[in-house]
């Protein structure tokens, strides 16, 4: 693989994020990678080379701090050549039990920061007509479950705004691609990555038995996040990465139901689709 290129890695000291920091790192890669706090980052990573690892302390919610981290990069080593927006966490909830203070949150997170961080790189990868920016979505953002609105909503979000940007930058020689991941064997269902609306009504039971089943399948999911790093380092070496692509099993049986139940209603309600035309 090139170890030229340097990597850009938002919500990196634990997860899906550490297991690509650390597979980098061992393959000579340059590596920026961002935390709440730079220390959990090294504490994380362990032993590095400072040539080859830059931990930044940064607030995703915060464009100032965004564009920080993003020109530290560029003065530290020079470029960036690979964003992945990783950071992120799951929220449940009927969508009537949420705040507005948890659905900001999330929003904040889960969507503006890739928004933000996506502006930031841009002017960078314009410039050096190249680039690679990797968002990690859900196999929720196509084909969500009961009791998990709001991250679906967010989700689903990735999912369209990456699409449309791959289009938008591919003049550029930039390559978008939105990962849909299914369960993968992190700590993504410990309550360091999950919250839960603090208003519980009464009544939703279907709600409370999704939740449960999920705190059920921790460190039992079927997905190695190893070999899901891998594949990041091999998507930026493909001439032609896949825009939209589903990792998992799980996810990919996932979202073929959701293309087969899609299909069915589409060519049910045909007849309406169509009455409405002049």
């Amino acid at each position: 693989m090139n170890t030229n290129k340097v990597w850009f890695i938002t919500g990196a000291s634990k997860g899906l994020g550490l297991s690509l920091v650390k597979k980098l790192i061992e393959n000579g890669c340059k590596v920026a990678a961002t935390s709440r706090k730079s220390q959990s980052l090294v504490d994380a990573v362990g032993n590095f080379d400072e040539q080859q690892f830059l931990p930044l302390e940064v607030d995703l919610a915060s464009e100032k701090s965004i564009n920080e981290a993003v020109g530290k990069t560029v003065a530290y080593f020079g470029k960036i050549d690979v964003l992945v927006n990783n950071a992120g966490y799951g929220i449940g909830g009927a969508v009537e039990e949420l705040n507005q203070k948890e659905i900001k949150d999330s929003l904040d997170i889960n969507v503006l920061a890739v928004i933000k961080t996506m502006q930031s790189v841009m002017p960078y990868f314009r410039e050096q007509k190249s680039g690679n920016i990797i968002n990690i979505s859900s196999i929720a953002g196509f084909a969500p479950g009961i009791g998990w609105g709001m991250y679906a909503a967010t989700k689903y979000a990735v999912m369209g705004l990456s699409e449309v940007m791959a289009e938008d930058v591919k003049e550029f020689g930039v390559k978008v691609t939105v990962v849909a991941p299914g369960a993968f064997r992190t700590d993504f269902l410990q309550d360091s990555s999950l919250v839960f609306a603090e208003k519980k009504i009464d009544g939703y039971d279907a709600v409370r038995s999704s939740h449960g089943k999920y705190a059920t399948m921790n460190g039992t999911q079927i997905g190695n996040p190893e070999n899901l790093a891998q594949i990041f380092m091999d998507l930026v070496e493909n001439p032609n990465p896949p825009v939209r692509l589903y990792v998992g099993s799980d996810a990919y049986h996932r979202a073929t139901e959701k293309i087969r139940l899609l299909s069915e209603e589409l060519e049910n309600n045909k007849d309406i689709s169509f009455s409405t035309d002049f």
